[in-house]
């Protein structure tokens, strides 16, 4: 009905804070039930209580990342040790990084990754810089947490196809790899400590930007372009699903609020079909975990389909599908470059 409604108005007659309010009031309430957003409190827990950066800028709705004081160098080594080891699939062709290449956003850029035997996978490859950010793992939100997230790509036959089974006695028979885990954790391979280390190495691929030393009072650290595009994403109303730590990734979402997505694409998957997937509920069909902004102009292509190429057509298509409203180019072209703000100063 508000789509209907706001189509109805023609962009031209559209302002951006007419938007904002609308949508704003219409994403909190509306899917208030989606939505598990990261608080303050939560954010500061990822850090020492010495270190907890003062909040410059409380207002902001988004929240500076910093790097997590408290976590083990040993099992973040291990881990990435394990994240590039091809043992881990079930030909020995695969590893992790093969499709979340860390000198590539975390990505490999392709519309759906590929695993053993060449298989396609069904999904755009989400980024891996970041995800410990993220409330659920995966499009869908299926895993609770990175160490659940693992069990996936390791068991899905189009991607590493394979098993514990086949894996902790490979693991277990590399003497050195052994002795890292009888060190760390007292014990060889399992299943729970190689998601462990996995993990541990996982939380460690966070991606403090210039935007991060805003929020933190660096005021120079924006130039005025950005700081246009930081305003413009607010007033239209993106902010209302892409904030908090990770500028997303903590709330699900409906693809196509007010404009439908699905309607005149020509073939649909059961990837489409996001939540549902999980959950049976028809409420949920079309409904995603809203993905995380930071870096994104480093992990093209863009959406669960890779539908969008560059990021100019995502934002657009945002604009369309999310806010209901076209719009005008030089709008989009400086959220694109606000979002450039985004990007790491450091990747691995």
């Amino acid at each position: 009905m508000f789509g209907e409604k706001m189509a109805s108005l023609g962009p031209a007659r559209i302002s951006p804070g007419w938007v904002s309010g609308l949508f704003c009031v219409l994403a909190f309430s509306a899917v208030a039930w989606y939505q598990q957003p990261q608080s303050r409190a939560l954010a500061a827990d990822r850090f020492d209580p010495e270190s907890r950066p003062h909040l410059i800028r409380p207002d902001e709705p988004l929240l500076p990342i910093l790097k997590d004081k408290r976590l083990d160098e040993r099992k973040i080594a291990l881990g990435r040790a394990l994240f590039h080891d091809v043992r881990l699939s079930h030909d020995n062709t695969i590893s992790c990084a093969f499709c979340h290449d860390l000198a590539r956003g975390g990505v490999d850029h392709l519309p759906r990754s590929f695993g053993v035997g060449g298989e396609e996978g069904a999904i755009n490859t989400p980024t891996v810089y970041n995800a410990s950010l993220n409330f659920r793992q995966f499009w869908d939100g299926r895993a609770a947490s990175l160490e659940e997230q693992v069990d996936g790509p390791l068991h899905n036959p189009v991607e590493m196809a394979t098993s514990w089974g086949e894996i902790l006695p490979r693991l277990r028979h590399d003497e050195k790899l052994a002795a890292q885990f009888q060190a760390i954790y007292d014990a060889a391979p399992s299943p729970d400590n190689v998601r462990d280390a996995l993990a541990e190495f996982e939380r460690s691929l966070v991606t403090p930007s210039r935007m991060d030393r805003w929020l933190l009072g660096e005021n120079d650290a924006l130039n005025s372009r950005e700081l246009k595009g930081y305003r413009l994403f607010k007033q239209y109303g993106c902010i209302a699903c892409h904030q908090g730590a990770n500028v997303g990734g903590n709330m699900y979402q409906r693809f196509g609020i007010m404009k439908d997505y699905f309607e005149n694409k020509k073939k649909t998957t059961s990837a489409d079909m996001g939540r549902f997937n999980v959950t049976g509920r028809e409420e949920d069909r079309h409904v995603f975990k809203v993905p995380s902004l930071r870096n994104i102009t480093l992990t093209a292509p863009y959406f669960h389909d890779a539908s969008a190429v560059s990021l100019h057509e995502a934002v657009s298509s945002m604009g369309y599908y999310q806010l209901g409203v076209d719009l005008p180019q030089e709008d989009v072209q400086a959220i694109v470059i606000f979002l450039y703000a985004l990007t790491g100063d450091e990747l691995q």
